[in-house]
């Protein structure tokens, strides 16, 4: 990219930060600590492709006042966890809903794969599933019983063995984003086709509507943070793939850092999937009314925080920056 083209693109992103810095205010210190580390990595590109330029020495100047600032004024907030979800998170998850998106609708795409391969090829749920588990659920069919599988532990037990479960899984559709995003994909895709293959299994013994209410107590929000971990994983990808105006190796960097950041947003809804799963989900007795507040609940939760909470953020920043 030519020099001129870089300032272009960037000017009035310097010139609100350092309209930032000379009006600093009572500007939360981990914002500016943000908005530095953006200046320094269009310092690092400057320095590589327009070396002693006027752009170089007018961001050095700009990284070094915002340096003073940060170190001279910086405390840790006593509510420091309490402030990457409500601000820390929200402020820059917005940015990656395409990622979101993409994650979505292929673990979509696979799970109605997974369904139809389900219905047109006999073995295909016994490939998918396991025939340990298959023949335990017809066992547990005949017996009157469908979801019995989520009765035979102890409620702690399950608890604690689920969420690591879920957990691990996560941080593969996270680590795999290394390739590129690919692995992270194929992990949606194996999510995908179990899911769909699961479903269509119990709606072939007519049992659609128990399994699914029985079974989306927990799994609203349990597959929700896996495809949200999927999104992590593109993050990750994409920094990779897609560097902009940033050097490549800066560009993978911030795709790390806001993958874990999203990872880290994950963890208090997987212990809620899996007490749910855990505590609630055995509770097979409960009235159908229940059980769909609880995925109702559960649903919104989700799109909530993770669509509307971060563009309501959004929005708001964008209306304090104008005034």
């Amino acid at each position: 990219m030519r020099e001129a083209a870089f300032v272009k693109q960037n000017k009035d992103k310097w010139i609100a930060f350092e309209n930032v810095l000379n009006n600093q205010g009572q500007l939360k210190p981990d914002k500016l600590s943000d908005l530095y580390i953006e200046i320094t990595d269009h310092l690092s590109y400057a320095k590589t492709f327009y070396p002693k330029s006027n752009t170089e020495l007018y961001l050095n100047a700009l990284a070094s006042q915002a340096h003073q600032k940060i170190y001279k004024t910086k405390r840790e907030s006593k509510n420091r966890i309490v402030e990457f979800w409500k601000t820390e998170f929200p402020s820059m998850f917005h940015q990656h809903h395409r990622e979101l998106l993409i994650s979505f609708l292929v673990f979509v795409f696979f799970a109605l794969v997974g369904a139809f391969s389900s219905a047109n090829e006999g073995d295909f749920v016994r490939s998918i599933l396991g025939d340990g588990y298959v023949n335990m659920t017809l066992d547990n069919i005949e017996k009157g019983d469908p979801m019995a599988v989520y009765k035979e532990q102890g409620e702690f037990n399950m608890f604690l063995g689920i969420t690591i479960n879920n957990i691990k899984v996560a941080v593969y559709a996270f680590a795999f984003g290394i390739f590129l995003g690919i692995g992270t994909l194929m992990i949606m895709l194996q999510n995908g086709i179990m899911v769909g293959s699961f479903q269509y299994f119990f709606y072939e013994k007519g049992l659609l509507w128990e399994s699914a209410r029985t079974i989306w107590i927990h799994g609203t929000i349990e597959i929700s943070v896996i495809i949200i971990a999927g999104c992590a994983g593109l993050v990750m990808g994409n920094g990779m793939l897609f560097p902009g105006t940033y050097t490549r190796l800066e560009s993978f960097k911030r795709g790390v850092k806001n993958g874990l950041k999203i990872m880290v947003s994950t963890v208090p809804f997987f212990i809620i999937a899996g007490f749910l799963e855990g505590y609630v989900t055995r509770h097979t007795e409960m009235p159908d009314w229940l059980a769909l507040v609880i995925i109702g609940s559960s649903l919104f939760l989700i799109i909530y925080y993770y669509i509307i909470y971060p563009n309501q953020f959004k929005r708001k920043a964008n209306h304090a920056a104008v005034h």
